[in-house]
């Protein structure tokens, strides 16, 4: 696609580090974020992101999110990086801006493929996965844990939709990292969904840093068991077991190790010290989390299907007390998780 016009509807550390690359790429991306301080100290200053790739310094096209009413034109491509549970609303804001023959992509942890298509249609719908960890605790400065080099995006049309026309987003997110193209993008996205299950909420309810968690006694048994869960029940809602996080297919050939190998990838890949999920930057900055669109979802599905989820399910009802003041994240958290496991 030549010179596409670009939307990046969702400019926080991720929406914001893609939109960073667009621009440093000569694309001019448009960025459209909902919290006022972020946009006016880009409007100002322009856009920083502190990598360990190196830092990058520019200056991207922002507007606030009540801008877009005053917009006129209309673009070839839009990718979505709101969080999951503002995906519908978002998507409709967005859907009279996107031109006719444009693509939506819903850059995004969650199962929001098929939000984007209800809105948009499937001939404008891209499915992606992204694996990149970017905190941002003040406007207009990104820190960029998984640069370039190290962040990875799946790209694939759900089914019906434009399968030839896949590689325009992924030409897009190749500026910010590795790009694979998936035939079966629904089960890369749930194979993105058991490992956030393991991992986004889990080291937030201990209010640790991932890699702390992970070193802490018993918990790798609760990211495990909360893996393989959503494992079980993703396989009966007919989900393929994909290689994701650049697997290769004889490392999830056994549905009994997956979880585990995906695990040691991750975190030999893709976390970093220091670095703490998405679910825990929310809570610090008093906001609710993904959680039911991750543990929250596989516990709802495995009840329509009649699998029991006992570890998900006590995740969630923690994430649920932290987020209604009941509780405050703490490794003693623990405890529960792991009744959970022997449940």
């Amino acid at each position: 696609m030549a010179d596409p016009r670009i939307a990046v509807l969702g400019a926080g550390a991720n929406g914001a580090s893609i939109g960073a690359d667009l621009t440093a790429a000569g694309l001019d991306p448009l960025l459209i974020e909902q919290w006022p301080a972020h946009v006016e100290k880009m409007r100002v200053d322009g856009l920083r992101i502190l990598s360990p790739d190196g830092d990058l310094h520019v200056r991207p096209r922002v507007i606030h999110l009540c801008e877009v009413a005053e917009l006129t034109e209309r673009f070839d491509v839009v990718l979505m990086l709101m969080k999951a549970y503002d995906s519908r609303w978002a998507a409709h804001l967005i859907e009279p801006y996107l031109a006719p023959g444009g693509l939506m992509a819903g850059v995004q942890n969650g199962m929001t493929a098929r939000v984007v298509e209800e809105v948009v249609g499937a001939d404008r719908t891209i499915g992606t996965v992204i694996e990149c960890s970017a905190t941002m605790d003040e406007p207009g400065i990104v820190h960029r844990h998984t640069g370039v080099s190290r962040s990875w995006y799946a790209v694939g049309a759900l089914p019906g939709g434009p399968t030839e026309r896949a590689a325009e987003i992924g030409e897009l997110l190749g500026h910010s990292g590795t790009v694979a193209y998936m035939d079966d993008i629904e089960s890369a996205k749930w194979m993105k969904l058991v490992s956030n299950c393991t991992l986004l909420v889990t080291s937030a309810i201990l209010g640790l840093p991932m890699l702390d968690a992970l070193h802490t006694p018993g918990y790798r048994d609760v990211m495990v068991a909360a893996g393989n869960e959503a494992l079980a029940v993703g396989q009966a809602l007919g989900h393929r077991v994909l290689p994701i996080f650049g697997l290769e297919p004889h490392e999830v050939a056994d549905p009994a190790t997956v979880v585990d190998t995906m695990t040691d990838k991750l975190f030999a890949g893709f976390v970093v010290p220091g670095a703490t999920t998405t679910v825990l930057q929310d809570w610090r900055k008093g906001r609710h989390s993904e959680v039911d669109d991750l543990n929250g979802h596989v516990a709802a599905e495995g009840r329509r299907r009649g699998i029991r989820t006992p570890v998900n399910d006590v995740v969630v009802e923690l994430a649920h007390r932290i987020e209604q003041g009941g509780l405050e994240p703490d490794p003693s958290l623990l405890k529960p998780m792991l009744d959970g496991v022997r449940t």
